[in-house]
């Protein structure tokens, strides 16, 4: 068994390291069948820049054609700015759509993503799939099956003393988070072009900081945080970077993974009829993690019907709901699935999770697609306005956040080997409350903006523009924190941190399920024995052991309801129930047991 592991590992590893280095096989050279620009006069502009720099069918790597096409935007550049300055925009031709502008580096982007690429990733591309995924995915299962041997019922297992699962120390921890914060801000600067929404972003982070630290004065109040004291996770802080570089390239370097996109070419063609994109590589690779890790799920909570089920369901869901269906959607009205969302729905997909469904582009999409465009809109509205309420009230959150949810269905997945790192401290919690709301509040006025300037074709209101809000949103909240923290740091503050701080549609569910909703976790406190597995697998740093040592019951708004913590209770303490609707008294009482000299007395403790 040990040895099928060793070698499943291996053969893991062996995988990644392909996949890294394909990033550099072959060339490219400019496709002058697709130089992008808004009209002829930006893509004159771009072939006459290509011919004074002698670029025309000039071959260069993958890694230096950037270079090279950045070149050739810029050159494109100056020339329009002449142009413009001598004699203004040609009559018909409005000012952006002349000069280049602030969309410089979209054009750089667009030129490097359409160029012409030859070498043996696209020569083999069967080949680079079975030595990358194939690999993985005989790796993983290799190291996975073994697991189904082992007696039934969860332990520690090691998991604060392997330098993959033990976390960082709080300082590390900080230091780490607040680089990549950091790092997104002044990325911000570049990628948004202006000043204003990166220095927004850090004047709510830094009121954020004053209301935990300052406001709330819970300094000298925290339980242990969740990691080694001792052992320091580098293989963890290994993966966060892997996970980190590959949401910087997917999100905002897609000009450098065009090899990892031709590779897949052949399944998009199989499914849609069209040529791979990033976000269709992006759904693959999400499907397939969630596909073998969800096995290993399988094996680790064989013990419970629940966590089984439960498994199965987000497997299905993604597997169909979000990645198959669009693409057969797609391939039956010919036509790309992620060049054009409609009509390649995530049926389970909704605002504001996709913050992006009101935009434009998306209703104009949706309602020019037809009857199939318009049950879109509809049934995105429904699902939202009445679903989410009337489901919430039934089962709580956890019907979408744990049986349903790509994002969660990842994080239970890929991330549950981290799941005990969540802090559990009362300052994370407080961080949590502000941060997540915040998030929602956001969204909601990104939508606003968006559906103003939808309906009214003005770009400004109270003097925002918001086009640019939409952007920041989507820069900072949507990439930044959705993609970059909260998937790239599974290994460093556990799998639920987008989930827990920053998910806008699980602050909308957790507000529901706090305060109407018939779902929560039933305590036993007298068989408590104290032992924190319940506390230490919380992926939403919930201290489940202070409930049930008192006997309350949970119903806190950022409990997903995975039941986890009922999986791995050794005295069945704890019980997941949908039922009577006294919920309000039971989140506010806490029952608790005085003894003095001369009586044991039950009181009552609002506080």
């Amino acid at each position: 068994m040990k040895l099928l592991q060793t070698i499943g590992s291996i053969l893991v590893i062996l995988s990644i390291l392909i996949f890294i280095g394909m990033l550099g096989l072959g060339t490219k050279s400019i496709n002058l069948d697709a130089l992008p620009g808004n009209n002829t006069h930006q893509t004159a502009a771009i072939s006459q820049a290509i011919n004074e720099l002698d670029a025309k069918g000039k071959e260069v790597n993958h890694i230096g054609f950037v270079s090279l096409a950045s070149e050739v935007i810029d050159k494109a550049n100056e020339i329009q700015e002449a142009k413009f300055q001598q004699s203004g925009a040609p009559d018909g031709v409005g000012e952006w759509d002349f000069r280049f502008g602030g969309n410089v580096g979209g054009f750089k982007q667009k030129l490097s993503s359409t160029a012409k690429a030859t070498g043996p990733v696209q020569s083999n591309p069967w080949l680079f799939f079975f030595l990358t995924f194939g690999l993985a995915i005989i790796g993983g299962l290799l190291f996975i099956i073994p697991k189904f041997a082992k007696s039934p019922g969860i332990k520690h297992d090691g998991i604060y003393h392997s330098s993959l699962t033990s976390g960082l120390k709080l300082t590390p921890r900080t230091i780490v988070l607040a680089a990549g914060i950091i790092g997104t801000l002044i990325y911000g600067f570049v990628k948004l072009n202006n000043f204003f929404w990166p220095l927004v972003t850090t004047v709510i982070g830094v009121l954020f900081i004053y209301f935990v630290f300052i406001k709330e004065k819970s300094k000298g109040k925290d339980p242990q945080r969740s990691a080694s004291p001792v052992n320091t996770a580098w293989l963890g802080m290994l993966a966060g970077a892997l996970l980190v570089g590959f949401y910087i390239l997917l999100y905002w370097k897609p000009e450098y993974i065009q090899n990892w996109v031709s590779m897949v070419d052949p399944i998009s063609e199989m499914l849609n009829g069209g040529k791979a994109s990033r976000w269709f590589l992006y759904g693959l690779l999400y499907t397939i993690i969630m596909a073998v890790m969800g096995i290993r799920m399988l094996a680790k909570y064989q013990h419970n019907k629940y966590q089984r089920v439960r498994t199965y369901s987000v497997m299905f869901f993604q597997t169909a709901f979000a990645f198959l269906i669009p693409q057969m959607i797609s391939k039956l009205n010919a036509t790309n699935a992620y060049d054009n969302p409609i009509p390649a729905p995530d049926l389970k997909n909704m605002w504001p999770l996709d913050y992006s469904f009101f935009f434009n582009y998306r209703l104009d999409e949706m309602v020019a697609n037809g009857s199939i465009g318009i049950f879109m809109l509809v049934w995105g509205i429904v699902l939202f306005v009445i679903g989410v309420p009337v489901f919430v009230y039934f089962y709580g959150k956890r019907w979408y956040c744990s049986w349903v949810c790509g994002c969660g269905g990842l994080a239970e997945t890929m991330g549950d080997p981290w799941r005990q790192l969540s802090d559990k401290s009362l300052r994370a919690w407080q961080f949590e409350r502000y941060i997540i709301h915040g998030v929602m509040v956001a969204a909601v006025l990104m939508t606003i903006g968006v559906l103003y300037t939808y309906f009214t074709g003005s770009y400004s209101i109270l003097g925002i523009n918001t086009d640019s809000l939409k952007s920041w949103y989507g820069f900072f909240i949507g990439a930044g924190f959705a993609g970059i923290v909260g998937t790239g740091f599974y290994p460093l503050m556990g799998n639920r941190t987008w989930c827990r701080f920053g998910c806008p549609l699980a602050g909308y569910l957790g507000l529901i399920q706090k305060f109407k909703s018939k779902f929560r976790i039933t305590t036993n406190g007298g068989q408590c024995i104290s032992c924190g597995n319940c506390s230490t697998y919380c992926e939403m740093g919930i201290d489940v052991r202070s409930y049930a040592q008192k006997g309350q019951d949970i119903v806190r708004s950022s409990c997903v309801g995975c039941g986890v913590c009922s999986a791995v209770c050794p005295r069945g303490v704890l019980r997941l129930e949908n039922g009577s609707g006294d919920v309000a008294t039971r989140t506010i009482e806490e029952r608790t047991i005085h003894i003095t000299e001369d009586m044991i007395y039950v009181k009552q403790d609002f506080s």
